[in-house]
């Protein structure tokens, strides 16, 4: 609404089409527009009725042809001239051609009303003080609404672009955020990855018959594996389909130190989850609970939810070595504990707690 001022050398800004200019004149006569002006100018007649022995309807007459050159010329002048001099404002170039147009109207209706003889208005006094009674209305009137509709629209589009600063400021945070999470997730992936191909190696260097059923497993697993990591739309049984098929691998591995079972109710399955965070809990169990422990030991995943709204629970219990020769604040549980606020802000976490009479249990909640 208000000219712009550019420093020397800024390029100015691109000029509206004349096309594009016409549609901007038009759109702004819209029909409440039209009739806020002519309802006001109905509303000066009847108040100037009294001091007129004009009849009303000729006054009425006079009152809406004034108010109506006064809103062409307000829409006008803020379509044209497309450009204007530094000095000269937009806004202040509308409410002077609403100054201008007033007198000129109202000149005008009564030039009319004397067949266009000036010398015949100028010696009537009647028509003067009629003259002087509507131009001055008028002038009163005209440039505290044109004033008020400048406001008016400098307030909407004030707020329009705070509406498209803030869905910019959020689009940016979404980005922020899912470039985090792809940071994450691409930390946690070779983690896993190695650590899997360190036990086909040592399987291999132990000549354990189970080598190639092991490898066998791990092509396959991968092979279903590799496109759900960067699937934004994963979902919570996604990711049980990769711990299965984890654990069916870890069996191979070692099929007399590991049991397994899964049990997360259906209803729970089809929730968005980030991949690989329930996998890093049921590696770490495979790691730092069963593995070290002589008599291997059981892993149970499951889950449940606190009614139709409520937060929902998922667990890796085991009964490996515990919490004593695990670790709560490595690198793979670190980045989980940063995945999950990512997703679900801060009503995620992580907690670690013993099993009786030995092992550990790793309880995500969050709300969906």
């Amino acid at each position: 609404m208000f000219e712009a001022h550019h420093k020397a050398g800024d390029a100015p800004p691109a000029l509206p089409s004349w096309r594009q200019a016409w549609q901007g004149f038009l759109a702004y006569l819209t029909l409440w527009r039209v009739g806020l002006a002519l309802g006001l100018a109905s509303v000066a007649a009847l108040l100037l009725a009294p001091v007129f022995i004009t009849p009303l309807p000729v006054l009425l007459g006079r009152t809406l042809f004034v108010a109506l050159l006064a809103l062409l010329a307000f829409a006008a002048a803020g379509q044209w001239p497309r450009r204007l001099p530094s000095w000269l404002a937009r806004w202040l170039a509308q409410v002077l051609a609403v100054v201008l147009t007033v007198p000129l109207a109202t000149l005008l209706v009564y030039l009319v009303s004397v067949g266009g003889d000036f010398a015949s208005f100028w010696r009537s006094e009647g028509r003067l003080l009629g003259f002087f009674w509507i131009a001055g209305s008028g002038l009163l009137i005209g440039p505290l609404l044109a004033m008020g509709s400048l406001y008016r629209q400098r307030d909407a589009e004030a707020r329009s672009q705070a509406l498209h600063f803030e869905l910019e400021r959020s689009e940016l945070e979404r980005r922020a955020l899912d470039a985090r999470l792809r940071l994450l997730q691409a930390q946690v992936e070779p983690h896993f990855l190695f650590n899997t191909l360190a036990n086909v190696r040592a399987l291999v260097e132990t000549g354990s018959p189970q080598a190639a059923p092991v490898l066998s497993s791990l092509i396959a697993y991968l092979r279903a594996a590799m496109p759900r990591l960067q699937d934004e739309a994963a979902s919570l049984g996604d990711e049980l389909a990769l711990v299965r098929a984890y654990l069916e691998l870890m069996h191979l591995r070692m099929p007399d130190r590991l049991a397994y079972c899964i049990e997360v109710p259906a209803e729970l399955q089809g929730l968005r989850f980030p991949p690989m965070a329930l996998l890093t809990l049921v590696e770490n169990a495979v790691r730092h609970g069963i593995d070290p422990s002589e008599e291997g030991g059981a892993i149970e995943v499951s889950g449940a939810r606190a009614g139709a709204e409520g937060p929902v629970r998922l667990w890796v219990s085991d009964s490996g070595v515990g919490l004593a020769q695990a670790t709560g604040s490595g690198t793979g549980l670190r980045n989980l504990r940063e995945r999950l606020q990512v997703v679900y802000g801060g009503s995620a976490r992580l907690d670690l707690t013993e099993n009786q009479p030995h092992g550990l249990r790793a309880e995500i909640e969050f709300q969906p």
